[in-house]
């Protein structure tokens, strides 16, 4: 067994004073109240079709809750469960359109804009001082001699990243 010196054992302990203190925190910046051992992400349907201008895509709902859970699955230790979750992510998505952005000297739109908004009901149940209901929105510019088919896949993938990071920061990074 290595014996330690006088500096090794002192360090050694402030950093387990240091870190004793800190409460539960991983390496992506997630604050994890203590008693926090599950979370349960609501199925978000697609509600966009009720909102003028927005269009119901197919798989939207399903393809977003999957990313929400697997942001939080990733970035921290926390259990997902179908009930009963401590943190409990609830919502609908409301808005899906496309709008044009800027046009040409013909008068056409030269850039579409792709915007995704979702309303989110957060729910900690080991504070409730931590509930709120909220809309994050992100949006994605493409070209308009796309069509929205031709760059989905990567506007979704942008979309949910961005958004879902924003729910991630305002729930568990408090950001």
């Amino acid at each position: 067994m290595m014996k330690m010196n006088k500096f090794q054992t002192t360090l050694l302990l402030c950093l387990a004073l240091g870190l004793e203190g800190c409460g539960i925190y991983s390496f992506t910046g997630a604050s994890i109240p203590v008693g926090t051992e599950s979370f349960q992400v609501d199925f978000f349907e697609n509600q966009a079709g009720n909102r003028p201008g927005s269009t119901v895509e197919p798989g939207l709902d399903r393809d977003f809750t999957l990313a929400l859970q697997d942001i939080i699955l990733g970035q921290t230790n926390l259990n997902l469960v179908s009930t009963g979750g401590d943190l409990i992510y609830a919502g609908e998505i409301t808005q899906y359109s496309v709008t044009p952005m800027t046009s040409t000297a013909n008068l056409t739109a030269a850039q579409n804009r792709l915007t995704l908004t979702v309303n989110l009901r957060f729910t900690n149940t080991k504070n409730e001082d931590d509930n709120f209901e909220r809309k994050f929105s992100f949006f994605y510019d493409f070209a308009a001699d796309k069509q929205l088919y031709d760059i989905q896949s990567a506007a979704h993938d942008e979309l949910f990243e961005r958004i879902t990071q924003d729910i991630f920061n305002e729930t568990l990074a408090k950001w």
